[in-house]
């Protein structure tokens, strides 16, 4: 087993992508029970390929950028055995140069922090993910604050996922998965009470863009990542946050393969969002001192 350690030339890369999914890992195994799959395929209106981790390097790698790669571990919730997050740290080991591995563990195991803590200290994990919705838990819950802490004490970074998502949408009662876990309000909670946590809020947060705004004005551990929608339908408050109050704290991120950075960056370009004083730290610059690659 070879821990991670990254090996990324900031000077080499033009961006970096904070939100990229593995979804089938080197056996075949996906991420997503089948009619889960089935479901968010008809969604995004999409039936491309799943790349697995060595061909998303490779994607990168031609790109001149750098990706953070993890998959969702919803074991208890969805009854789906998870793509292995050491399995992502060790690809991303191989590929070094262009990878960037987070975690991901099922907050509801009774041995959640346990594997938190080997995939930091064995595997070298630079953060982890949770989908309160497709995780089936609430972030603000108490009971969950242990893992924060271990976050926190290891000085890794957690992605959050925020607002509305398509996994189960227009399946019977969207198969169980509830919105308002994804409220990023509910991470004020958690901000509050990990101060020195630094945590990334994924995505606009459709319907809840004001809340995840109020958050990261006010909580100044708290990021957002521009993933999962065309720059072209980002609210016009988030792009003004962007470009003033939160620009140290906004993040590329497309939500590769659904999205990919090719269209992420066509569509902000034609859309002329940014300024151009401020893109490359959305683009690079910010992730980099997130990430503590600079």
């Amino acid at each position: 087993m070879k821990r991670y350690e990254p090996a990324i030339d900031l000077d080499a890369i033009e961006a970096i992508d904070t939100h990229v999914h593995i979804e089938i890992d080197a056996h075949g195994h996906s991420s997503l029970p089948a009619d889960l799959q089935e479901a968010a395929s008809r969604y995004f209106r999409t039936d491309g390929p799943r790349p697995d981790l060595d061909a998303i390097a490779g994607y990168y790698r031609e790109r001149r950028m750098a990706a953070v790669v993890f998959t969702v571990d919803a074991a208890t919730n969805l009854g789906q055995p998870p793509i292995s997050s050491a399995e992502i740290a060790e690809g991303a080991a191989r590929n070094n140069d262009v990878l960037i591995p987070y975690g991901s563990v099922d907050p509801l195991r009774a041995d959640a922090a346990d594997r938190i803590r080997r995939l930091i200290d064995d595997h070298g994990v630079r953060g982890f993910k949770f989908h309160p919705t497709v995780q089936g838990f609430s972030p603000d819950d108490a009971r969950f604050f242990p893992l924060y802490a271990l976050l926190e004490d290891a000085g890794v970074p957690a992605l959050f996922h925020t607002g509305q998502t398509g996994i189960g949408a227009g399946m019977p009662g969207g198969r169980g998965l509830r919105l308002a876990l994804s409220n990023p309000m509910l991470l004020d909670e958690v901000a509050a009470a990990f101060p020195r946590l630094q945590i990334v809020m994924a995505h606009p947060s459709v319907p809840w863009q004001d809340e995840a705004l109020a958050v990261a004005t006010h909580k100044h551990s708290t990021w957002i990542d521009l993933s999962g929608w065309s720059p072209k339908y980002f609210p016009a408050e988030l792009v003004r946050h962007a470009n003033t109050l939160l620009k140290d704290r906004i993040l590329f991120g497309s939500d590769f393969p659904l999205l990919t950075p090719d269209r992420w960056i066509r569509d902000a370009e034609s859309a002329d969002l940014f300024r151009p004083e401020v893109l490359p730290g959305i683009m690079k610059h910010n992730a980099a001192r997130l990430l503590g690659l600079t």
